[in-house]
């Protein structure tokens, strides 16, 4: 279906179709800045918490202070908040999000380290128990990683189900591996997927059509469960994958595009991320620090 169907106005009128997204022909780069942040003032569904200052990494332990700090710049913006891991101050997050009213999608993060997966899963499950998990993501691409086999992974999957009933649990991973792997669908009670057209070297004219065939597969393999976009964004420097690119421009018109079209279809997306963090450079290479709307001083990137 068409988004120029006449009842829609959220964003005044601006022309949107399926699968090319808005018409951004005749915007120029000021005017992109602007429909940029009216798409951010009028909200999203969800984003990720971004947890590092510049100079701290994974490994810190990260005080409430900062967490709240952060928390309280997102709570204009978002319903939802989603956090990776539940200890080294991690446990603030979700404590926190739930104090401002917003809701919260909670992940353990697991690795090929079983002592800090134990960790993980018992601060994940202690969280629930105190009534700060809305949903509870066991695990963020360790098959991904190849990290953990699929056995050792639905095991900590059925270990959480069972410690916390009534609260929905996934797993979340790239939007092809629930189609490989329809044990996790089976095990999951929602689907949590990544969909990243940037990392498939997606040309930005295309993007959004490519992420509706990422969210269309997942969906397919989901048994009728609800697929939740668990991740998505673009990278606003940085260089680039053969036709992904990284720009400000690029970043502007991928954000604006993700929102409208998540907010027509009804689509519970978390986008990625809140803010620039310095330590992902080693992981991800020069793009790595430039996801956040926010830039790594806690302004908004445009």
């Amino acid at each position: 279906m068409s988004y120029r169907d006449e009842d829609y106005h959220i964003y005044n009128g601006v022309n949107f179709t399926e699968h090319s997204g808005i018409d951004f022909n005749k915007y120029t780069l000021q005017d992109l800045k602007k429909l940029w942040k009216a798409t951010l003032n009028k909200g999203m569904h969800g984003i990720c918490f971004s947890m590092y200052e510049d100079g701290q990494q994974p490994g810190d332990t990260i005080t409430e202070a900062q967490v709240e700090r952060r928390v309280k710049l997102l709570k204009p913006h978002t319903k939802w908040i989603r956090s990776f891991s539940c200890i080294e101050g991690n446990e603030h997050v979700p404590k926190i999000a739930h104090k401002h009213g917003l809701k919260t999608l909670v992940g353990a993060w697991l690795s090929d380290n079983k002592e800090d997966n134990e960790k993980e899963i018992e601060g994940l499950i202690q969280l629930a128990k105190q009534g700060y998990v809305d949903i509870a993501a066991v695990g963020n691409e360790v098959l991904y990683r190849n990290e953990l086999t699929l056995e050792e992974l639905l095991a900590y999957i059925q270990r959480v189900k069972e410690a916390i009933p009534g609260i929905p649990v996934g797993y979340v991973d790239a939007y092809y591996e629930f189609s490989k792997h329809p044990e996790l669908v089976d095990a999951s009670d929602v689907i949590l997927s990544n969909c990243y057209p940037y990392w498939e070297g997606c040309h930005i004219d295309g993007t959004l059509g490519h992420m509706q065939q990422m969210f269309g597969e997942a969906t397919d393999a989901a048994k009728g469960k609800k697929v939740i976009i668990t991740e998505t964004g673009w990278p606003s420097e940085g260089g680039n994958l053969k036709g992904a690119f990284s720009s400000a421009e690029n970043a502007i018109k991928y954000f604006v595009n993700a929102q409208v079209w998540a907010t027509k279809a009804n689509i519970d997306m978390f986008y990625f991320s809140s803010f620039d963090e310095s330590w992902k450079i080693g992981d991800e290479g020069d793009v790595g620090a430039f996801w956040g709307l926010w830039d790594k001083y806690e302004n908004f990137k445009f």
